[in-house]
């Protein structure tokens, strides 16, 4: 077992804080989100009490660090300042670009897979790892356009840049499964293409399915394909840190909490059965 293995956690979103604080559910961490804690207010100080009794983990969207733009260093400056506050576990953001020329446009844009792509990333990442002081993780973002100069498949190039820059991997299961249906590629040979070591953390979520392809909504239950790709992910990775996101239709923590256990029943089943006796 990985030694920054932490369990079974859950996104930390602000509906939550004070069933948080008050009952102290049974999650082992969660995962926040960076940008909503980069300043001084309220939320951060609902971070820093729960930070008391829960290992923390950050996760951002703003990074841009498949970016043509240069990297904000005001930004990257907040972020380890946080860092440096909370002491977080690790840092996340995602393999993407999101906006030129200094604008905007609060998504999270596919990179086309190519070799002066690949490059010009792990350049990029490099340069952040060595700014913060500790490897960060890059996530698989969801698309729904390829690029017809793409020379790796996703699941390559997401390897290669693992390697070349000595970052970390957190790999969205839904993702892998939304992509796989929007641009017709096998999910489990995604899985199985990865290098096992670079696999940090594994991101759950639900989507909404429109005829012949699927937009990656985060506002509903996790579906059975996705349960089972994840099923097959526990078995190829092994202990590897599972949280859920849900960011709109957001229900009650309990509900959250049992969609949770029944990912972490899921993980030991799986976990049991490969385990020497």
């Amino acid at each position: 077992m990985n030694s920054d293995y932490l369990g079974y956690g859950l996104g930390l979103r602000a509906k939550h804080y004070a069933f948080i604080l008050e009952h102290h559910p049974a999650v082992d961490w969660f995962e926040a989100l960076t940008e909503d804690y980069l300043t001084p207010g309220r939320r951060l100080h609902y971070l820093k009490r729960i930070r008391e009794y829960y290992p923390v983990v950050m996760h951002g969207v703003a990074l841009s660090i498949a970016g043509s733009d240069p990297l904000n260093r005001v930004y990257l400056n907040q972020v380890k300042r946080l860092a440096q506050q909370i002491q977080p576990a690790w840092i996340s953001d995602h393999v993407c670009w999101t906006g030129v020329d200094g604008f905007n446009m609060h998504d999270l844009l596919p990179v086309p897979f190519t070799q002066q792509a690949l490059d010009h990333v792990v350049a990029r990442v490099r340069y952040v790892q060595d700014f913060l002081g500790r490897q960060i993780l890059l996530e698989n973002v969801s698309s729904y356009v390829t690029y017809k100069e793409s020379e790796y498949t996703e699941w390559d190039f997401l390897a290669a840049l693992a390697q070349e820059a000595d970052c970390l991997i957190l790999l969205d299961i839904n993702n892998i499964y939304v992509n796989s249906v929007n641009h017709g590629f096998d999910p489990y040979l995604y899985l199985h293409s990865l290098p096992k070591a670079r696999v940090r953390q594994f991101h759950l979520a639900g989507h909404e399915r429109c005829d012949n392809y699927i937009i990656d909504t985060h506002d509903a239950s996790i579906v059975d394909p996705v349960w089972q790709l994840y099923q097959e992910a526990v078995r190829h990775f092994g202990f590897v840190s599972t949280m859920i996101e849900r960011d709109d239709n957001i229900p009650e923590f309990p509900e959250l909490l049992t969609e949770l256990n029944y990912a972490r029943h899921l993980a030991t089943e799986i976990l049991n059965s490969v385990l020497p006796v």
